[in-house]
């Protein structure tokens, strides 16, 4: 299959000890062939092991084997593990763009992105929420056209609002925005993960789910009609469903993935059960994407200390999925 682009995110945090253990891993792992995209100086503050520097995509499948290829974005200034600074900012940028333009231009199967310094990237004018808003743009897309959904090994959440005040949440959540975020949720469950009838729950807004509309109509006003309207188009899901009974072992077992209301009610389960091998996927873009469910983690940067495990699962969920899309393309 053709490499995976991975953007190393900012160079003063995890992103590039993360990659290279990932590549140091790569055996046990079987993970596909993937390059890096960002400063090879920010590898090497946190790595020995053995980098090659490429010129173009083409070149990472061979070197793979032996040395992990990095596609040079040279940033300027110096680079200091764990002190981000504007010009780390900078290359972190430099290099998810140009990771991106290759995976658009069909030069690298997946995007894998480390994580970075939001407010680092504010500070020199990046004007998107988060790396999937930008993602999402560069695809030509809007926000209503992608979901994000968090995937542990046993646990795929969708939060249908992200990074708003929760006072907000109740106006924003509304039965086109459910459906419009359980259709994504399905067909990407279908296409990506190889799910071909994709089992969708819907979590409660309020405490045990309204409780009949005792203390709250949101379930029976909003929610209810948009499900119903579903299941009318052939999607499966469920609910609404008191969201403190629907995440222990026995209730997983009933779904492939929940639909949350809020940020925390779907990152606080994926994150207390999965929190080293979590993954953050963006679903319903033309291309694959997915990225480490965590951040940049400045406090442990260049101590040897960060754990790659979602680094590594993002990498093969990218793999798995770009594998499938060239499948049914075929």
């Amino acid at each position: 299959m053709t490499p995976l682009a991975v953007s190393l995110g900012d160079p003063a945090g995890v992103g590039p000890e993360i990659v290279a253990k990932a590549w140091n891993r790569r055996t046990e792992k079987a993970l596909p062939p993937f390059f890096a995209v960002g400063d090879p100086r920010a590898v090497a503050r946190v790595w020995t092991g053995p980098v090659i520097e490429i010129a173009d995509p083409s070149e990472a499948k061979a070197a793979f084997a032996t040395r992990l290829p990095i596609l040079p974005v040279r940033g300027a200034g110096t680079i200091q593990p764990g002190q981000p600074d504007l010009a780390g900012a900078q290359v972190a940028l430099d290099s998810l763009e140009q990771a991106m333009a290759l995976v658009l231009a069909g030069r690298a199967g997946a995007l894998v992105t480390a994580p970075v310094s939001k407010a680092q990237l504010y500070e020199i004018g990046f004007r998107y929420p988060g790396q999937t808003e930008f993602v999402t743009d560069r695809c030509g897309l809007h926000t209503v056209d992608t979901v994000m959904m968090l995937a542990g090994p046993g646990l795929r959440v969708v939060p249908m609002t992200t990074h708003v005040p929760l006072s907000a949440v109740p106006t924003l959540l509304t039965p086109e925005l459910i459906m419009a975020s359980a259709r994504v949720t399905a067909h990407g469950l279908c296409r990506d993960f190889g799910i071909a009838a994709p089992r969708l729950v819907l979590a409660g807004l309020n405490p045990h789910a309204g409780e009949s509309g005792a203390i709250g109509r949101e379930e029976i006003e909003v929610m209810e009609p948009a499900i119903a309207l579903l299941r009318a188009e052939g999607i499966d899901i469920t609910g609404p469903h008191a969201a403190d009974t629907l995440f222990h072992p026995r209730a997983r077992e009933r779904y492939d993935a929940a639909l949350c209301g809020y940020h925390d009610q779907a990152l606080v389960p994926i994150k207390t059960l999965f929190f080293d091998d979590g993954v953050n996927t963006t679903l319903g873009l033309p291309v694959v994407r997915t990225s480490p469910d965590h951040g940049t983690a400045f406090g442990i940067a260049g101590q040897d200390r960060a754990v790659p495990g979602a680094m590594i699962a993002a990498i093969a969920m990218a793999g798995a999925a770009a594998t499938r899309r060239a499948a049914a393309r075929a």
